[in-house]
């Protein structure tokens, strides 16, 4: 059986950056997702020798950063406010390369129905303007899955014509919201770059421990393997009382697949 790159989200453990970044090295993780909205770790905060510092401080810890995550909220469905939110987006894509990381994350809001939807025009005209500067960066721009269909989803995607839209496969966000969280994963393979192992209960917005949930994660890290993905399945846990348990108990689920 061959080795899953098993990564965690840093916030996650509440412990701060650094703080997350000893405990995921502590419990046997390989990589880590950091988000780069707020606080230390962002484009406006760092210069050229802090994030060399920082990518060598990760690699010291013998981790790898398996993506960050640029989510500034609410998506991108409101033309007016786009503008700022893409450009903020383009830094965090540059930041990714200088980090050594070819994947960004974030939510690009609840697709409407119909796309003569002005939200729909406007998260698609974003869409495709970062899409396009991360395929000229050799960075994907990865939307994560979950407040519409696999098959909503796949036709945005296929509106987009640059190969730097792509997508950040969340099981745990498809089943809370009443979607196939593992049907999902063939409709779309073309796009999976990075992926969120999370659990959570099917047609409710509540997050649960890995393996206590709807996801049968047996079945979804089968389902990807077939598809022929080799990147992190990288845990997030946003909420409980325990997180560092919590993630401990989930590095030790992930490894037994």
């Amino acid at each position: 059986m061959r080795k899953r790159k098993i990564g965690v989200m840093v916030e996650s453990f509440r412990l701060g950056v650094m703080g997350g970044i000893e405990k995921a090295a502590e419990l046997g993780a390989d990589g880590v997702q950091i988000y780069v909205t707020h606080g230390e770790i962002t484009p406006e905060a760092m210069d050229q020798q802090a994030r060399q510092e920082f990518r060598k401080h990760v690699a010291d810890k013998g981790l790898a950063i398996s993506a960050l995550c640029a989510d500034y909220g609410k998506g991108f469905m409101d033309a007016s406010r786009n503008a700022e939110r893409v450009e903020k987006s383009k830094g965090c894509i540059d930041l990714a390369v200088d980090l050594g990381t070819n994947v960004v994350t974030t939510h690009i809001g609840h697709l409407p129905e119909d796309e003569s939807d002005p939200r729909w025009q406007a998260a698609h005209q974003a869409i495709c303007e970062l899409a396009a500067y991360g395929e000229s960066r050799g960075v994907y721009s990865a939307t994560e899955t979950g407040p519409e269909s696999p098959e909503h989803l796949l036709r945005f995607l296929k509106t987009i014509p640059s190969a730097g839209a792509k997508v950040n496969y969340d099981p745990a966000n498809f089943a809370m919201n009443g979607y196939d969280q593992l049907g999902g994963v063939k409709i779309l393979k073309d796009y999976i770059v990075h992926t969120h192992a999370k659990d959570g209960l099917k047609g409710v917005m509540k997050e649960v421990p890995l393996g206590e949930g709807a996801v049968n994660f047996p079945h979804w890290v089968a389902l990807l393997d077939e598809i022929g993905y080799d990147g992190f399945l990288t845990i997030e846990r946003e909420v409980g009382d325990d997180p560092v348990g919590d993630i401990a108990k989930a590095v030790a689920f992930l490894r037994r697949l």
